[in-house]
């Protein structure tokens, strides 16, 4: 864990790429049961790191019950070749879910990763590493997996999907 990254459940303010990273380290350290993730690309700077890789491994291979869904709101920029979270989430089809955010949702510019019911870490702006963490925060956790949950619902496995899953 990154110094200065307070985690006594309440909500720290993050500045850049590292404190991001140790944020959502940190996150997927504290998962239980689920990791539920909004990204526009599979942001290779923060998923294919080992510092988030290593506890998304541990947990899905320790909890047969565990289960990672990751939406994905640009599919376009997503980077197949190389990219080790995609390469685990072939091996783990049984625990990790990919789908392509439907058009009618992908205006949403922000990045988040829930871990469970209870954790979030958050950028309001993909584009930028400026954000937020909250480790125990369960009703502000509530609100994003609701939107989590709708645009999962709303996006459906597609055959583009299908095709990107076979890629993995």
């Amino acid at each position: 864990m990154e110094q200065g990254l307070e985690t006594a459940g309440t909500r720290s303010l993050l500045a850049n790429l590292d404190e991001y990273r140790a944020a959502v380290a940190e996150i997927a350290t504290r998962a239980r049961r689920s990791l539920s993730i909004y990204t526009p690309d599979l942001e290779p700077q923060i998923l294919d790191h080992d510092l988030f890789l290593e506890p998304v491994k541990r947990l899905v291979l320790a909890r047969s019950h565990a289960r990672l869904r990751v939406l994905i709101s640009n599919p376009g920029r997503v980077m197949r070749e190389g990219n080790r979270f995609m390469m685990m989430a072939r091996r783990l089809t049984s625990y990790i879910d990919l789908r392509n955010v439907a058009p009618e949702y992908r205006n949403n510019p922000c990045s988040f990763i829930v871990a469970d019911d209870k954790s979030i870490v958050y950028r309001q702006d993909s584009a930028k590493w400026e954000g937020i963490v909250e480790f125990d925060d369960p009703m502000i956790v509530k609100r994003y997996l609701a939107y989590f949950d709708e645009v999962w619902a709303g996006s459906l496995i597609q055959p583009e999907m299908r095709a990107t899953a076979i890629d993995f």
